[in-house]
């Protein structure tokens, strides 16, 4: 054979190959392929992609905007998946792939719909598309084809995405425009208290939904007057608030509940968020200081009215000079506060045990910090009425309470709490009448020398 026809024979042998190749392929694809080009009525290489990417805790809001939007403008919109090797691929690539791949490539091809579990509320939940595509049209009545691909956090990607494929990419962003924008109008964060971290209730996920606590005034004993002055500050109708904006009043607050460990700071708090069941409230402890507290300002000014709690502030807002680096957790802090302007409805509600290691930036500068608490140890009236509201599901007869009042000076809330459930557990073992003897037992095993770091724990 001379060399004429060895090349004749190598170029019948390519072309032979190419197209049983594509053969195959076109066999093997078309079904995801023609399920979306038939309805955008061109290629889908000539198809221009328009995204919205999110933080995965979103994932809820998006579906519930495309369903929305699928329910005002193609309401018998059937989803449809892509099956295969889906690994890490973004939707786009595998669509690339079932274009371009061979046999051997493993093409995807149409498929059931992936779903996932996303949370609603504290104690429920609802699915989510996790992998699936919806042939759906913008409102001028344009054929668009929507995806919506969540998370994969196993592979790194902890953003879920909404892609828009339409013959003209102004379509698709209209498209795009409309969901968001219907997505915020059915936002499940609104009106809910929200926790950045693990938690023990449902979706144990970045961002969490906590129970919004149910207490009446009577639940929280302060000296007289004080509980007032917190609730004027803070709680604040519709009405008020619109006649603070037409008198040119700024919204924005900052309240400062300082004291010893055990006062009642944060019950005092958990009173204000049941007194605010239109806020969205947002708390912020431990490490989520530390990781969250710019996506927790950003989402409070999306929310207002919002609150945004922030318990042992001290460790994130200690005073520059106690720290080498001059804290830059700090410096955030205080640039989040100024940079929610004055005209929204946000409130940050800061506790501390240590007030003197403070910053005086923060506690000393106004338009941060408008008021500054202090949540005493109970003086006697107060220790009465701690006692007997700790005591109100007992059995406990005490006609008079003096001289446990007396045995009690210097002590926390926490304290006389732990004393009740103590005198509970006496009585639950030994019988007998719940009375003044009872009480006294247990607070002579609280006040044992044995129980000395207990009392430093409690506030005793």
């Amino acid at each position: 054979m001379n060399v004429s026809d060895a090349r004749e024979l190598a170029r019948a042998l390519k072309e032979l190959f190419e197209s049983a190749q594509q053969t195959l392929h076109d066999a093997a694809d078309s079904p995801l392929v023609e399920r979306i080009t038939a309805h955008l009525g061109c290629p889908l290489t000539e198809i221009p992609n328009v995204a919205l990417h999110l933080p995965h805790f979103e994932h809820v809001n998006l579906q519930r905007g495309v369903d929305a939007y699928l329910a005002k403008h193609t309401p018998d919109a059937a989803w449809f998946g892509i099956a295969g090797n889906k690994g890490f691929l973004a939707v786009t690539d595998m669509l690339a792939e079932a274009i371009t791949g061979s046999a051997y490539s493993g093409t995807y091809q149409l498929g059931a719909v992936d779903y996932t579990t996303v949370s609603t509320g504290p104690a429920t939940s609802t699915e989510a598309v996790q992998l699936g595509l919806v042939c759906t049209s913008a409102p001028d009545g344009t054929p668009v084809v929507l995806a919506v691909q969540g998370a994969q956090e196993d592979h790194g990607e902890e953003r879920c995405h909404l892609i828009l494929l339409a013959a003209d990419r102004r379509t698709a962003a209209t498209v795009r425009d409309e969901i968001e924008r219907s997505s915020k109008g059915h936002d499940v964060f609104r009106g809910q208290v929200l926790s950045f971290g693990i938690s023990e209730h449902r979706g144990n996920q970045l961002l969490t939904f906590l129970p919004r606590p149910s207490l009446q005034a009577s639940d929280v004993v302060l000296p007289d007057g004080v509980l007032t002055m917190i609730e004027r500050h803070v709680v604040r109708s519709a009405k008020q608030t619109e006649a603070l904006r037409s008198h040119g009043q700024h919204l924005k607050r900052g309240l400062l509940l300082y004291g010893a460990p055990g006062t009642g700071k944060t019950h005092t708090v958990r009173y204000l968020l049941s007194s605010l069941a239109e806020c969205t409230v947002f708390v912020l402890s431990g490490v989520a200081m530390f990781r969250h507290l710019r996506a927790t300002t950003a989402l409070a000014r999306r929310l207002a009215p919002s609150v945004i709690v922030v318990e042992d502030v001290d460790l994130i807002a200690q005073d520059r000079s106690y720290s080498p680096d001059g804290n830059p957790v700090l410096y955030e802090l205080l640039n989040e506060m100024d940079g929610i302007g004055s005209e929204a409805d946000v409130t940050f509600v800061l506790t501390t045990n240590r007030v003197e290691v403070m910053e005086q930036a923060l506690t000393q500068r106004p338009g941060r910090i408008d008021l500054a608490v202090e949540v005493p140890k109970p003086d006697a009236e107060c220790r009465e009425r701690l006692l007997r509201l700790y005591a109100a599901g007992t059995p406990m007869d005490l006609p008079s309470a003096e001289q446990v009042v007396d045995a009690t000076e210097g002590v926390t809330a926490s304290f006389i709490k732990e004393l009740v459930r103590r005198a509970v557990l006496r009585h639950i073992d030994e019988g007998g009448a719940f009375d003044e003897r009872i009480v006294h037992a247990a607070l002579a095993e609280l006040t044992a020398e044995r129980q000395a770091l207990t009392r430093n724990i409690l506030g005793g």
